[in-house]
């Protein structure tokens, strides 16, 4: 008999975040780029819609993975020293990036995995 090999925290977090494009992608929202570095940190996802009136809003979202709840909620998650962070990584990849969009908005994502292999998405929008 073989024990199931317990997943790894990069391939949960792998995972979390395909689960989580997919559903920004059902959402409507353009993927423009994933696991942006430089040296100040990483942006998971970067991504673009439309806004109520037509125009372009860019969208950085952070997706959290958690298989419990031992490490707390979602709200937990975003400290204000992590959104003081994500602000910067955005600022400089609009640096780095060339377009045209009316506003900024910072999404989390959390995506909690359950041990039947389902997974319960969450997005909260606009939260710094």
């Amino acid at each position: 008999m073989t024990v199931p090999r317990t997943p790894t925290r990069a391939e949960i977090g792998a995972l979390g975040e395909k689960l989580a494009v997919a559903h920004l992608q059902d959402d409507g929202l353009q993927i423009l780029d994933r696991n942006w570095r430089c040296r100040y940190g990483e942006l998971d996802v970067v991504a673009e819609c439309e806004s109520e009136t037509g125009r372009a809003t860019l969208v950085f979202v952070e997706v959290k993975t958690r298989t419990g709840d031992g490490y707390g909620g979602l709200a937990e998650a975003v400290t204000p020293v992590k959104l003081r962070r994500l602000r910067r990584l955005a600022g400089l990849w609009l640096r780095d990036h060339d377009g045209c969009w009316s506003t900024v908005r910072i999404d989390v994502v959390g995506v909690r995995l359950h041990r039947d292999g389902s997974a319960a998405i969450t997005h909260l929008r606009a939260v710094g």
